[in-house]
């Protein structure tokens, strides 16, 4: 049975390999992220709307799928989703008492890229109202707090993302970033946060969802790599509303193909 002592040393990529590996489930996973969740998150208030009983059942039939897990970089790992996508069946209030009871009728595209890798959803983030300003401390919900100082802001409109991550929920959170909205937090709490260029990723099917291209969904994350790999999970193939910026085939693989090239540079300079 895997510890939570071992699972908050894990990076994202680590964690799944070690379900491909079968050091550990996405089952075992999943539940140190509920565990972990259950423990800190009334302190904190990262996580607004949990969905634990659902995430148990996604984790059970992803450890089910080799292909999947084969397919899949990240497949398996425990995840969240900010509370301004659409996730099917799961409440979406967008940090406002105005939608309190909205349950979504359907996944936001992006959400839909997060499944289809096999990632098991433990629930939503805390974000202030409709995301709009930077700090994330929404009427609705209540303060999210930093827990690094529980005085101390996690930034916005990803805070609750941020301080999920920064506690040891789950390695990587969906973020979204209009202003500042990924990289603030990012500063707040310690962590790694990227806003994508306009096009490159997958976003809404009409312009008023992204802001007219200013917000862009990806990830906060404590490892540059897993940023990449979930870089390369929601990237597109080809131009939606925007045109296409130029990209590598893979985020992730050209980390390493840099890191290599590093290597040798500096050996052939050292002789």
């Amino acid at each position: 049975m895997l510890k939570y002592s071992d699972y908050i040393k894990l990076d994202g990529i680590a964690a799944a390999e070690g379900i491909r590996n079968k050091e550990f489930t996405s089952a075992e996973l999943t539940a140190c992220a509920i565990d972990r969740a259950k423990q800190i998150n009334p302190s904190i208030n990262a996580i607004v709307h949990e969905s634990f009983d659902l995430a148990h059942e996604q984790a059970k039939y992803v450890d089910k799928q080799p292909e999947l897990l084969k397919q899949s970089r990240v497949a398996g790992l425990p995840f969240l989703v900010k509370d301004l996508a659409e996730v099917k069946g799961l409440t979406t209030a967008y940090g406002s008492t105005l939608y309190e009871n909205h349950v979504s009728p359907q996944h936001a595209n992006i959400v839909t890229r997060y499944i289809q890798a096999g990632l098991t959803i433990l629930g939503k983030t805390n974000t202030p109202e409709f995301g709009l300003t930077l700090t994330t401390e929404p009427r609705a919900n209540g303060p999210c707090r930093n827990p690094w100082n529980l005085d101390y802001s996690t930034g916005g409109s990803s805070g609750g993302a941020a301080a999920a991550v920064a506690a040891g929920i789950v390695p990587v959170a969906h973020a979204s970033d209009g202003g500042g909205s990924i990289r603030i937090p990012a500063s707040c709490c310690g962590l790694f946060g990227m806003k994508p260029s306009r096009g490159l990723t997958t976003t809404g099917d009409t312009l008023n969802e992204s802001w007219g291209g200013m917000s862009v969904g990806h990830v906060l994350s404590r490892s540059v790599r897993d940023s990449a790999a979930f870089l390369d999970v929601i990237r597109l193939d080809h131009s939606h509303l925007y045109p296409l910026p130029p990209s590598p085939d893979s985020f992730y693989d050209s980390i390493h193909q840099s890191s290599i090239t590093h290597k040798k540079t500096t050996h052939s300079r050292s002789v």
